[in-house]
């Protein structure tokens, strides 16, 4: 009796984790991805490679907040983080590539960065306490551009938007083409060589990892 309501109890709490993350998933559209899913942490492809990207060639964002390298644990630590893990959801936004090229890119990260720290609070707010979330572009360049330097990292005080800004992608590593993929996703890459020429659509992604 008690082995059956034990696999009761084990059976309702994966229904539950199961309908909280569909609700994630709507969420991550309603909030104007344009499209998202469900995905196990092991199909997370992870690159030493791609995080030195931000070193060389330089990145023009580099060092200039706490969310990106050198200020991240970057690969390593990621891999470290993604052991706590089961579920993550996986978003992306689809564009024109001109407009990814143009002075509206601003506009479309920082909206990516909105629906990441959204899906994640609402994911902290179902029961989900440690749930991380992730997504491209610099926080620097989207929400402190106007000012000379990062709090966190001059020790001047906290983050200015906290409720917004979260670690790029590009710091950890993560192989946002494969993830695409094993989401089932689309994913295109925008050329800037083609600017002016090229009328593709173009993906910025976000990774929420749900946990606690």
């Amino acid at each position: 009796m008690k082995i059956e309501e034990s696999n009761h109890k084990s059976s309702g709490h994966q229904d539950r984790t199961e309908t909280s993350l569909r609700e994630l998933v709507r969420l991550s559209c309603r909030l104007g991805a344009t499209d998202a899913a469900v995905l196990s942490t092991d199909a997370i492809t992870i690159e030493d490679r791609l995080a030195n990207l931000c070193r060389e060639p330089r990145c023009e964002n580099y060092g200039l907040s706490a969310k990106c390298p050198p200020n991240v644990s970057g690969p390593s630590g990621f891999r470290k983080i993604l052991k706590d893990y089961e579920h993550a959801i996986v978003f992306k936004i689809d564009l024109p590539s001109e407009i990814l090229l143009s002075s509206q890119r601003r506009e479309v990260f920082t909206l990516l960065h909105e629906i990441a720290a959204a899906v994640e609070q609402s994911a902290v707010e179902m029961g989900f306490s440690d749930s991380k979330a992730f997504a491209g572009g610099s926080c620097k360049q989207l929400f402190c551009n106007n000012h000379a330097d990062c709090r966190v990292l001059t020790k001047m005080g906290e983050c200015r938007n906290p409720q917004k800004a979260r670690p790029s992608m590009s710091g950890f590593g993560i192989n946002v083409s494969k993830l695409m993929e094993s989401a089932g996703m689309t994913y295109g890459q925008v050329n800037p060589e083609l600017e002016g020429k090229d009328i593709s659509i173009g993906t910025v992604c976000g990774l929420i990892l749900i946990g606690g």
